[in-house]
């Protein structure tokens, strides 16, 4: 049973899993070293201060903080015996474990985690509930960690939502190197080169190049702190995907065709492998409708209000706002055979739709 957590750190991810957990009936202290953080945190219901002393250890601490941060505030929290159990969110693992080793931290009780959510705003204001819901949680025990701290932060990881994952550390950094932190270098390199963008080629903006972006948007102290300390594993990645790209400049400068196809062909199977919805691997296309709908509060309530009335369940929305006007287009993702259905309902209902 997970009863009552510490959660030392409320930003984004601390605060996102305080609130998980207090939905759920968990007692939750929070703990920050910035005041206004730890008050917008208790605030928004995530919890409640923690007490200068502990009365009783919780069931689980959650070190919330930077990965440089993670050993020196476990090595507190442990001696402080604010815990039974011990975990934490760092993006990074092997770096981490090792230095907490250093500096002679419980290991039995500790369970290395990392919760695959976020998002590209920080800080508590930006916490939600939900950010974990459906995510995978990495778990990275060693040989020596108790087997029942394991069974704890993998009930806290299920608590909010997550699919808990046993990795090695290892293995987790590399995994992480691939599919999130070098993902974030490339998305930065596209974003730095709309420095260079005049007025036009910014006003031609579509949603491609802002969901390329996006996570380009986030903290560049965090940032550069996770990129360092997985340096040698993003390090490999980015140089795979920098020869991809120097080559594909040199087949366009030379005019061949086949080069740039042939990267074309390797992304969409890439792309086709990223888990969705129905599970890992290829899964059939979602048909897309274009709905367009005016910019103004209720209205995309409504429209899946519409979608539900016809009985069809809206896989996945995108919205594209349309510069210097009052609408946008809401391109809606159903199953193949709902389309028509949605369509004619929608269409009936007033809607603008496009196929």
């Amino acid at each position: 049973m997970v009863e009552s957590a510490v959660v030392v750190g409320t930003g984004l991810i601390g605060t996102s899993i305080a609130l998980a957990l207090h939905q759920r009936g968990v007692d939750v202290a929070l703990s920050d070293r910035d005041p206004a953080a730890l008050r917008l945190a208790c605030d928004l219901g995530a919890g409640r201060p923690l007490a200068q002393e502990q009365t009783e250890p919780a069931d689980v601490a959650v070190v919330a903080v930077p990965p440089g941060a993670v050993p020196a505030v476990l090595r507190d929290a442990q001696r402080r015996g604010l815990a039974r159990v011990y975990t934490d969110v760092a993006s990074v693992k092997s770096s981490v474990v090792r230095r907490v080793a250093e500096l002679g931290c419980d290991l039995t009780s500790y369970v290395p985690g990392h919760p695959m959510g976020g998002r590209e705003r920080q800080g508590p204001g930006a916490a939600r509930a939900d950010l974990f819901l459906g995510r995978s949680w990495a778990l990275c025990p060693a040989a020596g960690t108790d087997p029942a701290a394991v069974k704890t932060v993998t009930l806290l990881a299920e608590l909010c939502g997550a699919d808990p994952l046993v990795v090695d550390e290892a293995a987790h950094d590399r995994a992480v190197a691939l599919v999130s932190h070098a993902p974030h270098a490339v998305s930065a390199a596209v974003a730095a080169s709309l420095l260079d963008g005049d007025a036009t080629a910014l006003a031609l903006a579509g949603q491609g190049v802002r969901d390329m972006t996006r996570i380009a948007g986030g903290d560049v102290g965090l940032w550069r702190e996770i990129l360092g300390h997985n340096a040698g594993p993003v390090a490999a990645v980015l140089e795979r995907v920098a020869a991809d790209l120097a080559a594909a400049a040199a087949a366009l400068r030379s005019g061949d065709p086949g080069v740039v196809e042939d990267l074309l062909e390797r992304g969409r199977a890439g792309h086709a492998r990223v888990p969705g919805k129905r599970g890992a691997g290829p899964t059939p296309d979602d048909a897309v409708l274009s709905v367009v709908i005016p910019d103004e509060p209720g209205a995309l309530g409504r429209l899946f209000a519409a979608a539900a009335e016809a009985g069809v369940n809206v896989e996945d929305v995108r919205i594209d706002h349309s510069p210097g006007l009052p609408l946008g287009v809401a391109q809606l993702s159903v199953v193949p055979e709902a389309r028509d259905r949605l369509a004619r309902a929608l269409t009936e209902g007033g809607w603008s739709v496009h196929r």
